[in-house]
């Protein structure tokens, strides 16, 4: 399952006012938030307040019936978490410009365009992946992802020499390609 995924489930389970889902965000995300707060003129006591009204906001958006998250979970916590704890800094006047070291640590707001369409890329290539069929799905994992020789994949799927295996995996990745751009021109 991939994260996207497991964090659509975590939302559900939010919308659902699930105990265990709240319970996972915590162990998955409170770190996090709490180590930028800390590294950034803030308390455990700031932390644990800024989680809650991060989760809040979470609750209010899902609760809306039509919040669509467009990147990681975790990503989205982080930026609600750090635009919530600039303002309070701001009020409580302990802004001076810039938090030691967040904006070297998380760049959100510079990348989140870029993040957004990447994470989406791979939702993509992901699809594609899975209607590609085998044996092409394995062969390119086996190439691409545990980047196996041509020889060692030749033996593996039965092919009689590398350069068979090679042409393989060639139409593999061809047929790969076309199912990409196909749905990619189609989110465009």
């Amino acid at each position: 399952m991939s994260t996207l995924e497991q964090d659509l489930i975590l939302l559900k389970g939010i919308a659902a006012e699930d105990k265990s889902s709240v319970q996972q965000l915590y162990k998955e995300h409170y770190l996090m938030i709490q180590s930028m707060v800390l590294a950034n003129a803030g308390s455990k006591d700031d932390a644990a307040d800024l989680f809650q009204e991060t989760l809040i906001v979470l609750y209010e958006k899902v609760k809306t019936g039509n919040f669509e998250l467009q990147c990681l979970l975790k990503t989205f916590l982080y930026s609600v978490a750090r635009r919530l704890w600039l303002k309070k800094l701001q009020l409580q006047q302990r802004y001076i410009s810039q938090p030691v070291g967040l904006e070297q640590s998380f760049a959100v707001e510079d990348e989140i365009e870029n993040h957004l369409k990447l994470q989406n890329d791979f939702v993509i290539m992901e699809s594609a992946m899975n209607k590609v069929g085998e044996p092409c799905k394995s062969l390119l994992e086996a190439y691409y992802l545990q980047r196996k020789p041509m020889n060692v994949i030749a033996s593996e799927f039965g092919y009689t020499n590398a350069d068979n295996a090679k042409t393989q995996k060639y139409k593999c990745l061809v047929r790969l390609k076309k199912l990409f751009f196909a749905q990619y021109k189609k989110t465009d």
